[in-house]
């Protein structure tokens, strides 16, 4: 079962187009896997999250360093394209970058396309693990849900603020299998009539050039990997009333 929707991920792969340094105004290389788990159309698209257009764009950033937070390539656009918020956040301490500790706002207007910009704490840098991105995709698909957003788009930035010690496509992976485990859980919790009805509809993950066969091969392997597990999950009520 396992191989049959691995190579069904990775075999039905969509480019949406793939000459974008020939022709800047091309569509961006995208890979849209088959597979629909949980009804979420999901994608590795080569973009940065100051361009792609989402109901909720999210980032992680590490615990804020009283000697300077490192900005490199997306990281550094984004916080350029948003008018230096970021940065500020960080700078004045209003945001500090905890190991899950989240921060929601509407980027000005003309400055992203995304409608609401999340950014999630990675914690010390040091600790880095893929805990860590467990669990930001936790956090991602609850705060989704929560927030109503149907369309969303997640760039761990990670590379960007100058850190190696994960593998992106292995982080990407992580993230998603968990994101998918945790969005599950609310998917029950409607059907049980315990949160209100909600779907998520997309999930584009943001992926540089240098990492993005990566990040379509590990994924594509995850989306595999959990879709069996999450289906046979115990399906029994998760609590009973007497009455």
């Amino acid at each position: 079962m396992k191989t049959k929707v691995f190579l069904l991920c990775l075999a039905v792969a969509t480019f949406v187009a793939t000459a974008r340094a020939a022709d800047p105004t091309a569509a961006p290389t995208e890979n849209v896997f088959e597979a629909k788990p949980l009804g979420i159309s999901m994608s590795i698209k080569m973009i940065g999250p100051y361009t792609q257009d989402a109901d909720l764009q999210i980032i992680c950033l590490f615990k804020h360093k009283r000697t300077g937070d490192t900005y490199q390539g997306a990281a550094k656009a984004t916080d350029e394209h948003l008018g230096g918020i970021v940065s500020a956040l960080r700078n004045r301490g209003e945001f500090i970058g905890e190991l899950g500790e989240t921060f929601l706002f509407t980027p000005p207007k003309g400055s992203i396309p995304a409608k609401r910009f999340m950014i999630i704490g990675l914690g010390d840098e040091k600790d880095l693990s893929l805990d860590s991105l467990r669990v930001v995709g936790r956090i991602a698909a609850r705060e989704a849900v929560r927030l109503e957003a149907k369309h969303v788009a997640w760039a761990p930035v990670i590379r960007d603020e100058g850190n190696t010690t994960i593998e992106v496509g292995l982080g990407d992976r992580t993230f998603v299998e968990e994101m998918l485990s945790a969005y599950d859980t609310e998917k029950r919790l409607q059907a049980q009539g315990l949160a209100p009805d909600f779907s998520i509809e997309s999930l584009v993950i943001e992926a540089g050039p240098a990492y993005f066969d990566s990040a379509v091969k590990q994924v594509g392997e995850g989306i595999a990997s959990i879709s069996p597990e999450l289906a046979t999950r115990d399906s029994s009520p998760y609590g009973q009333i007497s009455k």
